[in-house]
């Protein structure tokens, strides 16, 4: 089955990755993100790779850019089978550190960059009686991390709103599925310094962006509630469950610590 696919922020990271990653599977891309330019790349990228794409500059904190996004996925494919939500960026830094407006600028683009995509997808998948919505949320999704509050805020958001959807379409044709990836190797780094100033080195678990892409590309074609590409974050999740307490001092290590702090 040739699969219709919408990729938000996909102009780098995971996103781009996975466009990448989907395009050898011959599916129909829909790519979107604010950046004109770099979003030219990924969709010749994507071609290159044997991918049919239409890339559409949008930003995912508009409702209105993604109702635009997916009635032009409509119009132009007849159909729209997933929907990923993947748009999004880092702030670091305490509670106290963190500004009002930071916290409002990435729960607009983290949190409600997701809603409106689901928001606009869904309804086309309930005409069609098949869909499938991927939220991609992080590890820190499950359980936070020292110094990360306003991002995981965002991602904790993201999960809610994704299990309380799940139970909704259960036993329909609609799936959806929330991957939790550890740090990966893209410029999410170099975002997060541009927007809260240096930081120092993360100690945690690191993944290849592909790897993210291939884990995504079987979730695809096989749905499951839940995604952990990197097999040993879903243990950090039992781990909170049982002793957050001890949890606690485990993560402390992980921290990505402002240089000023």
């Amino acid at each position: 089955m040739t699969r219709v696919i919408a990729i938000t922020g996909a102009s780098a990271g995971i996103g781009r990755a996975t466009g990448l990653r989907l395009a050898r599977d011959g599916a129909r891309l829909v790519i979107c993100a604010r950046r004109g330019d770099r979003l030219d790349e990924a969709a010749a990228e994507i071609a290159a790779a044997g991918g049919e794409v239409m890339p559409i500059v949008a930003d995912v904190a508009n409702a209105d850019d993604m109702q635009m996004l997916t009635d032009r996925a409509v119009s132009r494919f007849g159909r729209l089978d997933v929907m990923m939500a993947n748009a999004g960026f880092g702030v670091y830094g305490s509670v106290d550190h963190v500004t009002p407006d930071q916290m409002r600028r990435i729960m607009d683009v983290n949190y409600h960059g997701t809603f409106n995509a689901a928001h606009a997808a869904l309804p086309v998948f309930r005409r069609q009686g098949a869909g499938h919505l991927i939220v991609i949320s992080s590890i820190v999704g499950k359980r936070g991390v020292p110094y990360m509050g306003a991002y995981a805020a965002t991602k904790f958001a993201q999960v809610g709103l994704a299990e309380c959807l799940r139970a909704e379409v259960v036993g329909t044709g609609i799936h959806v599925t929330i991957v939790f990836p550890v740090s990966t190797r893209t410029e999410f780094a170099d975002v997060m310094m541009s927007e809260s100033g240096p930081i120092t080195r993360g100690r945690g678990p690191r993944q290849p962006v592909t790897a993210v892409a291939d884990a995504i590309a079987k979730a695809i074609a096989h749905p499951v509630p839940e995604v952990y590409p990197y097999a040993a974050a879903r243990g950090l999740t039992v781990i909170n469950a049982l002793t957050p307490g001890w949890c606690d001092r485990i993560v402390r290590r992980w921290g990505r610590k402002p240089v000023h702090a």
